[in-house]
């Protein structure tokens, strides 16, 4: 994990491959829209979009730590700023967002284009 330093303060960037070795350990909430989070997401990743995202009503951090996606990690950064800005002082977003996700070759739910349903793929898929 490396950290990024903000005007308002240091954000974890995690790759996707310590997000999938911590998945049990960590709370994933994608910031995309919810059309994006709709046609492919990572299973298990909650959805706050950060059009409405309101870091007074992400969980608490006590057992999980947060970390945020996007689909190339410039929206997750951004929502991860407004976290420090809102006084949660520690917060981590994956580097690469989804396509970094998906190019390295990690599960996720896409839609079957013949019958709109959700499928699990991977990139070679």
């Amino acid at each position: 994990m490396k950290i990024e330093k903000t005007e308002s303060g240091n954000v974890e960037a995690w790759t996707p491959e310590e997000v999938d070795h911590a998945r049990k350990e960590v709370v994933l909430i994608d910031v995309r829209t919810p059309q994006e989070h709709a046609l492919e997401r990572i299973p298990g990743a909650m959805l706050m979009a950060l059009q409405e995202f309101r870091p007074d009503c992400l969980p608490g951090q006590g057992a999980k730590r947060i970390v945020l996606h996007c689909g190339s990690g410039v929206r997750s950064g951004k929502a991860a700023a407004m976290c420090l800005e809102a006084g949660i002082d520690q917060i981590a977003h994956m580097e690469g967002g989804m396509a970094a996700w998906k190019e390295r070759g990690h599960e996720y739910i896409g839609t079957e284009i013949s019958s709109g349903a959700p499928k699990k793929m991977r990139k070679d898929d």
